[in-house]
């Protein structure tokens, strides 16, 4: 590979670095958090991670510069799979977005994104699908593919990597890889998660009754005895 080939490459690189940080800080990348006590269950956190993302991203980018540098040309595809949603609640719609970046000289060939991860009896899928394919990718570019699913139950889960295969060239062998992994953590009941962060209405219109009877009734003496006593006396003739 040449030098002028190679810089070349070293450019999509920079590109999609800049286009997957960009993507992943307007929808805010969320690494999971581990639970805080392992005895007892606590609510699943999506926090802002950026310094992580940057380590990810960096190894990716050498990763397919390497792969590059080697003189075969074609297309490189890398991946990530993310989850959109602040929280992972039961009963609640989950979103997760995968995206697909090609930093190689071509196109990227029937292109088949896979996820394996969700068993039927633990998500239910209320738009998209698990399993999506592409004619082509061309060099440069990107593509997005989003899926929201819906946990039926609360406890733990290892949200682990999609894998990816296409054809690199025309006629070429299919290769086959992964996207990047959220994470384990866990998913919120929904009982949990109305105590935590519901708004509580009848909580507090049961608390206002509660207490409507011990500041009305001396609302009302003390008004009643002002209109007694502050009341103008008639004067006698």
């Amino acid at each position: 590979m040449s030098w002028a080939e190679c810089r070349q490459v070293a450019l999509r690189g920079l590109r999609f670095l800049q286009l997957l940080l960009t993507t992943r800080h307007a929808n805010s990348s969320f690494k999971l958090l581990r639970m805080r006590d392992r005895s007892s269950f606590h609510y699943l956190r999506f926090e802002e991670q950026h310094c992580s993302m940057m380590k990810m991203l960096h190894v990716f980018l050498v990763l397919a510069l390497l792969g590059l540098g080697t003189g075969e040309e074609g297309a490189r595809l890398l991946a990530s799979k993310s989850l959109l949603n602040r929280y992972a609640v039961e009963g609640r719609d989950l979103t997760l977005q995968y995206n697909v970046y090609n930093v190689g000289s071509s196109a990227a060939l029937e292109v088949e994104l896979s996820d394996d991860s969700f068993p039927p009896e633990d998500f239910g899928i209320v738009s998209g699908m698990l399993n999506v394919k592409w004619d082509r990718i061309a060099p440069a570019s990107n593509v997005s593919h989003t899926v929201v699913l819906r946990p039926l139950k609360a406890g733990y889960f290892n949200f682990t990597s999609a894998s990816v295969s296409y054809l690199a060239q025309e006629g070429g062998q299919v290769v086959v890889g992964y996207t990047s992994a959220p994470g384990q953590g866990g998913i919120l009941a929904q009982r949990e998660f109305d105590r935590r962060f519901s708004p509580h209405y009848l909580d507090w219109a049961a608390f206002g009754v509660m207490t409507l009877p011990s500041i009305g009734i001396p609302l009302l003496l003390w008004y009643s005895s002002k209109r007694k006593y502050d009341s103008p006396k008639a004067k006698k003739n």
